[in-house]
């Protein structure tokens, strides 16, 4: 069966049950069928509300941390100890962390602002752009 829902006030359709979940759909989203012309609310549908249970159990993507590799943790260590390069040792990136550690003694310290934007910034950042960027990068020293 091919369903129809409305999104940002057009309809979108034909599609299966399961291309709906590729929309952001609520119980509240408007649906018809080929069959049957009228709209009725997603919760009406028995088979799409258990697929949009399933769906919604899911975690997001953008926060499963696949590495082990917390960014709360790398994020405060870089605004706690980012002088020392600590960010950098707990990510496995050693010879960035040394890196980081002799910038802050060549700078008298002024390399602390760095690392405290960039712990800002890992703070901020969702947990798979945070593995992307700085676990899973080649790159030695990963700055921003």
């Amino acid at each position: 069966m091919n369903y129809f829902i409305t999104y940002n006030g057009q309809t979108v359709g034909p599609m299966s049950r399961e291309q709906i979940f590729a929309y952001p759909v609520t119980p509240q989203t408007p649906v018809c069928t080929e069959d049957n012309q009228q709209w009725a609310p997603l919760y009406t549908f028995p088979d799409l509300m258990e697929m949009l249970k399933i769906e919604s159990s899911r975690p997001n993507p953008a926060e499963v941390n696949t590495t082990g590799k917390d960014k709360i943790v790398c994020g405060v260590l870089a605004i706690l100890l980012g002088f020392f390069g600590a960010q950098y040792f707990y990510v496995g990136k050693v010879a960035g962390g040394f890196i980081c550690l002799l910038l802050s003694v060549i700078t008298c310290g002024i390399w602390n602002i760095v690392t405290l934007i960039q712990g800002i910034l890992m703070l901020t950042m969702s947990q798979a752009d945070f593995e992307k960027k700085y676990v899973l990068n080649n790159s030695t020293f990963p700055l921003f």
